[in-house]
């Protein structure tokens, strides 16, 4: 068993994914910019009697993210399951960045979800499983959250085209769309949110989605 590799591992949608893969005996890397939260994510793994691996890197730094990948990889293997949940959320409106702000944010956004799967897709494929999951959201843009809505409908387009390059290898690409703010005890309840993940990773090829909406 080969593993989890959560790419975003924050207290909200990240740890919940991390917990669910625990539970069910997966080891798992966690990578995030802060060596606190990926700390935490990592005790809180463990607790589960799961092994953890905690990685700090930015999502942005190609170099940095393909190092903790390799370093993930040397420990665990070639992952079953990567799921990318890192994101810049913030309000802005039609001319309210810079085109500097914007690369910015379109580089956590949709490029380091392309870094992470050029990285580790070929090598599910090579093995004829895997599953890349991508946290997605903004259904319909919003004008009040233009650089999301920008980076979100970038994530939809990037997981059709790793599925077109990588499907037919056996790997299962994939976006959990979520359409509010997420915060335990709502709708949008974290660990209601991480049941899709398992779900699609273990979905029959014969039954694939690409896409669920929370």
């Amino acid at each position: 068993m080969a593993g989890a590799v959560i790419i975003g591992a924050g207290p909200g949608i990240g740890l919940a994914v991390a917990r669910r893969f625990a539970r069910e005996g997966l080891p798992v890397a966690l990578i995030a910019r802060s060596k606190e939260t990926v700390e935490s994510a990592a005790r809180t793994v463990r607790s589960l009697d799961v092994a953890a691996l905690p990685l700090t890197a930015d999502s942005a730094d190609e170099a940095g993210l393909r190092a903790a990948l390799d370093t993930a990889a040397a420990e665990f293997g070639v992952p079953d399951v990567l799921v990318y949940n890192a994101a810049v959320i913030r309000p802005d409106t039609v001319g309210g960045l810079s085109v500097r702000d914007h690369l910015d944010t379109y580089a956590v956004n949709v490029l380091g979800a392309l870094t992470a799967a050029a990285h580790t897709a070929p090598g599910m494929a090579a093995r004829g499983t895997g599953t890349f999951l991508v946290t997605g959201g903004m259904p319909e843009p919003d004008p009040a959250y233009v650089s999301l809505s920008l980076g979100k409908a970038g994530v939809r387009s990037l997981v059709t085209l790793l599925d077109m390059e990588y499907g037919p290898s056996g790997v299962h690409v994939a976006t959990v769309t979520v359409t509010g703010a997420v915060a335990p005890g709502t709708a949008w309840d974290p660990d209601d949110i991480a049941e899709h993940y398992w779900r699609l990773h273990t979905q029959p090829r014969t039954a694939w989605e690409r896409e669920v909406l929370h």
